[in-house]
């Protein structure tokens, strides 16, 4: 069953980042759907859960885009174990800590990206640094925020993963 939900999401999140996102931007800048997802299914599913979601997501995501392989499928994979992790060691998660742990998350992930590609001088490193990890960052906390706050929190959605979780 939860295979067949993550598969789902699987499939269901790489056309909306991809066809949707780029016109509900602002200020050119779009939230990384895919790594809420996956900070959210590591949460209520587990370090297991949170790292294969990740890898699999990562993974499918990098073939339709122009990006790395092996980031995307770190980033997510690791933020998914991670995520996991945290959800097993924190009593009750409040949006306002999940909101925190995004934003380190996001901000962890983009730095990634930003010395992955090598900027020739210090300041082109400071300039993406400003104008799209630490924006990029807000809008994925904010947005996993929101969708923690309205589905989990409005709709009790937290008892029902947790009686299923092993």
């Amino acid at each position: 069953m939860n295979a067949l939900l993550y598969l789902i999401l699987i499939a269901g999140l790489v056309p909306i980042q991809a066809i949707l996102l780029p016109y509900l931007s602002v200020w050119d800048v779009k939230p990384d759907l895919g790594l809420i997802a996956v900070c959210l299914v590591g949460l209520f599913g587990g370090e297991l859960e949170g790292l294969l979601v990740g890898l699999a997501l990562g993974w499918v995501m990098s073939l339709f885009s122009a990006g790395d392989l092996a980031y995307s499928m770190v980033t997510k994979g690791g933020a998914g174990f991670i995520a996991g992790f945290a959800g097993r060691q924190v009593a009750h998660i409040t949006p306002v800590v999940l909101v925190m742990g995004l934003l380190v998350t996001s901000c962890v992930a983009g730095l990634i990206m930003a010395f992955s590609l090598k900027p020739h001088e210090e300041q082109d490193l400071w300039w993406a640094l400003r104008a799209i990890v630490l924006p990029q960052a807000c809008f994925d906390a904010v947005v996993g925020g929101a969708l923690y706050w309205l589905v989990w929190s409005r709709l009790n959605v937290e008892l029902w993963v947790s009686e299923y979780r092993v």
